[in-house]
């Protein structure tokens, strides 16, 4: 028999509480095959979020408050209350009360069961919650090139399309990041003003989007809008209110022929971190920010002199101060290990004091005095609040309460962006949110990108070194287009658009090796069963073998476009390996094709490869929704709207009309 008292003086902080180990017999802790141990949550204190591998039960032995599981479902937690954490529930156990809340804790491994959550792919965490996928708002100083189409808006639209297919209630929004200076500095160039320069190149980014066959929900437009204003200014008043947020005078630089103040694209110099060119206020290289008067060598945009320093008055925040919080945050969604690794160099500094508001007569301007002369809420902050406000007005077209100065605490926000834009998100907004509404705690998902380079160098809107969306995509075009920017987009790592390299996979991958075998597939059905899908006969091994390699690659696409683990790059690939697969397997079973001795395996055969190409117009439609519409059709299946379970065959019967289709072309046209 083994006893174990709960005993105060044995714990030890752990998981932002106290904990202590049981000992369950020989061989230590683990002697039963179970863990376990005590936990004491202080009054107002709550455990950090976390989830592992183990199954876990809480026993709730003294005390009240909540348990917070994947962020959004609350149970009570009080004495005589157990709780079972399937492995990798994110979980919290809040004390609500003015007294210890102590409990017991039981946990084991159990391989098969980890297993099949892991297998789920994060499904299971999304459940029954309303998602809102935000591509990075564009900045409206030019139009989009496949550099930004590669990265956040292609990945936004496949997941968003993967999530449907599997009964999500999930939703794309972006829209025009009009105030950011960068359109001030187009403005100038083009002789129009700011208002102007906006609302043009809004409409073409819109329009560009909608021939990537990327369709946003929601596409909010931000300039002139007096709601807006009026919301984002409420939101900058409860950032003031907290008390975190005060003005604070400081260096800054000024041109020193106009005495202008320079911020963003006005300033230009080295970063004081990795020495590399950097503008003001970001380094795009390292993902650290920068308040300009810190720039190596720092050049002013207005002006050939050098740049003078003074001092402004500005709203700021001590973003240095909310390491724990940020900390906390990134341990609810997915953060990838690059954002993590950002966030955690940055607070390694002594300070990092943000500027929130700047000096100038384009933006919103807070409703608080304080600052010095005329300044505008920074762009950056603004959009923190312009992601809620997007939720809002999708929610009036959805005819749903949401609200944007009141979050729920079931929505899941799902972002996905470039590394140069890392800092805002995953760093600044999560604090800024915590400021806001201090009872919401925000479950969010990142998906980040790195650079994509255009023949050896960045794409750039002002350099104009680019290829440009309207210069590529038309209806002939948008598959392949998409296809090789998702094999190709820079995940993880650098990667490089190389035209010669797009048009070799569309004539020699999408045109001599999908397009070849789907045709003359349909050729050996007109031949030989008269154009319609023959049923199944006998089955030989090597055929069961095929629909056990089938069921593989299906495994794999879903994994792949799945929420923890998201990969257009590893989905691309997948689709190709369905093709590379059904053409070996095709090859290899026409030795026998026209051996009366072997009919019936021969129509098991062609049902099989069959099987392939519905499993590729299925599996398709996230990455290539035309291309995967238009395969269907062909094999009189309607549009897939939900994703398959399983590789199964096409129905017996079924009109093919796979001949003479022309699925891609290097005949681009114009016919927008």
């Amino acid at each position: 028999m083994i006893i174990n008292s709960y005993d105060p003086a044995a714990l030890e902080a752990a998981l932002g509480i106290d904990m202590s180990t049981m000992d369950l017999g020989e061989g230590g802790p683990g002697g039963v095959g179970v863990h376990a141990g005590w936990g004491r949550v202080a009054p107002g204190g709550s455990s950090l979020a976390h989830q592992h591998d183990e199954t876990e039960v809480f026993v709730i032995v003294r005390g009240r408050g909540e348990i917070v599981v994947n962020g959004r479902d609350r149970h009570q937690a009080a004495p005589g209350v157990v709780a079972l954490f399937e492995p990798f529930d994110t979980h919290v156990l809040e004390n609500q009360g003015d007294t210890d809340l102590v409990f017991v804790t039981f946990y084991w491994r159990d391989a098969g069961r980890a297993g099949a959550r892991a297998a789920d792919g994060g499904r299971a965490r999304l459940s029954g919650r309303p998602q809102f996928v935000f591509s990075t708002p564009p900045t409206p100083n030019g139009d989009l090139h496949l550099g930004h189409l590669s990265g956040p808006y292609l990945g936004a639209d496949a997941y968003v399309r993967f999530q449907r297919m599997n009964g999500a209630q999930v939703w794309h929004l972006t829209g025009s990041d009009d105030h950011q200076s960068y359109v001030v500095d187009a403005a100038r160039r083009e002789g129009r003003t700011p208002g102007d320069t906006a609302a043009h190149y809004s409409a073409e980014i819109a329009a560009t989007l909608a021939l990537m066959d990327i369709h946003p929900d929601q596409y909010t437009v931000t300039a002139g809008a007096g709601e807006y204003t009026e919301g984002l200014q409420t939101f900058f008043s409860r950032l003031a209110a907290s008390g975190r947020v005060r003005p604070r005078t400081g260096p800054a630089l000024f041109d020193a022929r106009s005495g202008e103040y320079l911020y963003e694209v006005d300033v230009h110099g080295a970063c004081p971190v990795c020495a590399a060119p950097a503008g003001g206020n970001l380094c795009e290289e390292c993902g650290e920010p920068n308040d300009c008067v810190d720039l190596r060598g720092a050049q002013s945009g207005r002006s050939d002199l050098a740049p003078e320093t003074g001092t402004v008055a500005r709203y700021v925040l001590p973003l240095h101060e909310f390491r724990a919080e940020l900390a906390d945050h990134h341990r609810l969604g997915r953060v990838p290990a690059r954002l993590r690794e950002l966030a955690d160099r940055l607070m390694r500094r002594e300070r990092l004091d943000v500027a929130l508001t700047h000096p100038s007569s384009w933006g919103v301007s807070p409703a608080e005095s304080g600052a010095e002369g005329e300044q505008v809420i920074w762009v950056w902050p603004e959009m923190a609040y312009g992601f809620l406000h997007g939720i809002e007005l999708l929610g009036r077209a959805e005819d749903r309460d949401w609200q944007a100065r009141r979050p729920g605490s079931d929505w899941k926000i799902v972002h996905f962006f470039g590394y140069d834009n890392s800092f805002y998100h995953s760093v600044l907004y999560p604090v800024l949110y915590r400021l806001a509404f201090p009872d919401w705690n925000p479950d969010v998902d990142y998906h980040v990108n790195e650079f994509y380079l255009l023949e050896g160098e960045k794409f750039s809107t002002s350099r104009r070194h680019a290829v440009w969306g309207k210069d590529i995509l038309t209806p002939h075009s948008v598959d392949a287009v998409r296809f090789f920017l998702s094999r190709t987009r820079p995940e993880g790592r650098r990667t490089d658009f190389r035209l010669a390299a797009y048009e070799a996979v569309l004539t020699d991958e999408l045109i001599g090796r999908w397009q070849a075998w789907l045709n003359d597939l349909g050729r050996r059905v007109e031949k030989d069963f008269g154009g319609r899908a023959p049923d199944a006969g006998v089955w030989t091994p090597e055929h069961t073998a095929f629909l056990a390699c089938l069921n593989g690659r299906l495994a794999a696409l879903t994994e792949a476009l799945g929420p923890d683990a998201f990969s257009l790059n590893r989905a691309a690939d997948e689709l190709s390996g369905v093709v590379a697969d059904v053409m070996r397997f095709s090859k290899t079973e026409g030795a026998t094709a026209h051996s009366e001795e072997w009919r019936d395996e021969n129509r098991t055969a062609i049902a099989l490869e069959l099987c392939a190409a519905r499993l590729l117009a299925l599996c398709a439609t996230p990455v290539m929704p035309r291309f995967a519409g238009r395969l269907a059709t062909a094999l009189g299946m309607p549009p897939a709207t939900a994703w398959p379970t399983t590789a199964a065959l096409l129905a017996p019967g079924s009109t093919v009309e796979l001949s003479g289709q022309v699925f891609f072309t290097t005949d681009g046209g114009d016919d927008r």
